[in-house]
């Protein structure tokens, strides 16, 4: 059964309306008042990697129930040297010890995106070349799949394509999935994500269930749906990237706020690990990955206290955020040293003051501590 976002009537755009404007509100005052910088260090060399065996871009981090660390690393590349095959599953345990490789030579392996570990310490993977998300079990096996990858029989076989406006999605198939986060129901709500503008809701037996969401700037829309993530009330965090924001919906797909950040940093003194500092005055509508505060990555806490960290890509700092939107503190530059970073693509955060984050540009997870 398939659904599409639902169409909002007079009564909720006008709540909507202002319960938008009043987040919006909020991080426009945060931004002109002080943020607390977190203080903060970085465990160096926390994880032993085995000689033979190399991170490339750490695109995914998790930890489980038993502090056991996972790296999805866009690393055992094989392939020609443009359209390879990159990622690699590996598992670490509390003490840093490296215990295996889940999953050597699966066939959803492609391009690494992200993993998350579940209620049940279940493993997800989502793989952003295959189309495809493998659930294991806490044992490596396989237990579930959903998607499917291009047929390599087939003598046209290449990656999705980029139309605009993009193509209708289709029940059971993504294109370019990103995330997964869970509600205390066991549904599975998946941001898919850079070619479909949209966040899939499977039941805990498998089931496709509805889809929420199309491309373009209103509520309920997304440019680029990046990561996702859940609270204890069963509210679904959506990184909006492309519109610079995180939209906040229930598990029906109604929209219930929008938060945007606005801390301000030093434009002269802040860096660009890569292509340079992002112009300020580019237009605020159009879609930027490098728009200051723009989400690149989600992370709540443990109930029950939550919290919500988020990390940019540019000025490449990680934000604390209240659920409600207000920014509690930041961290963090661009950078190539420890306590810097170089495009966070997933934060794990087992705890308020202990995360866990995987750097794309610096092939590398770091440990963080924060001393707020």
């Amino acid at each position: 059964m398939k659904h599409s976002l639902p169409v909002a009537a007079a009564a909720l755009a006008l709540v909507l309306s202002a319960t938008v404007a009043r987040t919006q509100d909020n991080g426009a005052a945060t931004g002109s008042r002080p943020v607390p910088e977190i203080a903060y260090e970085s465990v160096p060399d926390f994880l032993a990697l085995p000689p033979d065996i190399h991170f490339g871009e750490v695109a995914g981090i998790a930890v489980n129930s038993a502090k056991h660390v996972f790296i999805l690393s866009r690393g055992g590349t094989k392939g020609p040297a443009y359209g390879a095959a990159a990622a690699q599953l590996l598992e670490f345990g509390p003490d840093g010890k490296f215990l295996r490789e889940i999953g050597k030579g699966l066939y959803a392996w492609s391009y690494a995106h992200v993993v998350r570990v579940d209620s049940q310490d279940n493993i997800w993977v989502m793989d952003k070349g295959s189309d495809m998300v493998v659930k294991f079990r806490p044992d490596g096996r396989v237990a579930m799949v959903w998607g499917r990858k291009t047929e390599a029989s087939d003598d046209t076989a290449e990656p999705w394509k980029h139309p605009m406006p993009p193509l209708p999605p289709v029940q059971g198939q993504f294109r370019q999935v990103t995330d997964v986060a869970w509600d205390k129901a066991g549904n599975a709500y998946i941001s898919d994500g850079y070619i479909n503008s949209r966040v899939a809701k499977i039941d805990k037996d498998g089931n496709w269930v509805a889809s929420f969401g199309s491309y373009g700037t209103e509520a309920g829309q997304f440019r680029t749906l990046h990561s996702i993530a859940s609270d204890a009330e069963d509210r679904i965090y959506v990184a909006d990237r492309g519109n610079a924001r995180i939209q906040v919906m229930d598990t029906a797909g109604r929209i219930e706020r929008i938060i945007k950040i606005d801390v301000p940093f030093d434009y002269e003194k802040a860096r660009a690990i890569i292509r340079g500092k992002p112009a300020r005055d580019r237009d605020p509508k159009a879609p930027d990955l490098f728009t200051p505060g723009a989400p690149w990555a989600l992370c709540i806490t443990p109930a029950p206290n939550q919290v919500l960290y988020v990390a940019d890509a540019f000025p490449g700092r990680i934000y604390k955020l209240s659920l409600d939107g207000k920014v509690l503190g930041v961290l963090g530059e661009t950078g190539k040293q420890l306590k810097q970073f170089g495009w966070i693509h997933e934060i794990a955060c087992p705890s308020e003051n202990e995360l866990y984050v995987g750097e794309l540009l610096n092939w590398r997870p770091q440990k963080l501590v924060l001393h707020p």
